[in-house]
């Protein structure tokens, strides 16, 4: 199966050409020409998830805001119709008490609350589901990042089910919290797909190739069979996002 992890940026006005308004076009074209299985986005505003609800032809959506009355970024996931039944949803903030929505760590955490949504799916005839976990961690407190991660890791210890695991992690591939993934699942085989990809945030090619940075991964305990950055070519300035889109052929 195809999976992508896909961070749509805010839609900001400031952003001019590049606001998300101006290149969902350009989004869509991407989630065409790719045909991911499986996506988990990142900063999925209201506005931006129920748009793509709306337009994103063939894929059912699901996750909510992370703010505490559930509206604000989501880690929206689709996945195709077709091809996949829903057994299971569940939307988690990365805090200490995760069922509370909006909750945060505190400490050198941003305001900004931070949460995963995990969906167990069953592909077609198959007769094992398996878990698909989308999340984003914070942009500003290295050690909320680190706790995210160990609350990843815990959760996905639990799970029975072979597991992706996608996001925007903030975080380069010799940090802690990204270190911490395929160490403490290392009974599990984790591996990071993306391992041998180079940088996925350019700020819409606004840094240089030594100022761009890795921070968009894709995990699993399955067999990763390729994984690529989807191409940005801007048109007339505009690009499809600020970060690369990431895909991984991975058999569970």
């Amino acid at each position: 199966m195809k999976f992508m992890s896909f961070n749509l940026r805010l839609d900001i006005e400031w952003d001019g050409i590049n606001s998300f308004t101006n290149r969902f076009p350009r989004v869509m074209d991407v989630i065409k020409s790719e045909k991911p299985d499986v996506i988990g986005f990142q900063e999925v505003t209201d506005a931006m998830r129920s748009r793509l609800r709306n337009e994103l032809e063939g894929y059912t959506t699901i996750g909510c805001g992370r703010e505490k009355n559930y509206h604000g970024e989501s880690m929206l996931i689709a996945y195709r119709t077709d091809l996949f039944e829903l057994i299971s949803c569940e939307n988690v903030w990365l805090s200490t008490t995760p069922k509370v929505p909006g909750s945060t760590y505190g400490g050198d955490q941003s305001p900004c609350p931070r949460m995963y949504t995990s969906v167990l799916l069953k592909y077609e005839n198959s007769e094992k589901p398996f878990r698909f976990i989308n999340t984003h961690l914070d942009h500003v407190g290295e050690q909320a990042r680190y706790l995210g991660s160990m609350q990843l890791v815990q959760a996905i210890s639990e799970y029975d089910e072979k597991f992706v695991l996608t996001g925007d992690f903030n975080a380069t591939p010799d940090s802690p919290e990204i270190k911490l993934i395929t160490s403490a699942l290392s009974a599990r085989n984790v591996v990071d797909c993306t391992k041998d990809l180079g940088p996925t945030f350019h700020n819409f090619g606004r840094l240089s190739k030594e100022e761009m940075v890795k921070i968009d991964y894709i995990f699993t305990d399955g067999k990763c069979k390729e994984s690529y950055e989807v191409e940005d070519t801007p048109v007339n300035g505009q690009y499809y996002s600020d970060h690369f889109a990431v895909c991984a052929e991975i058999e569970l």
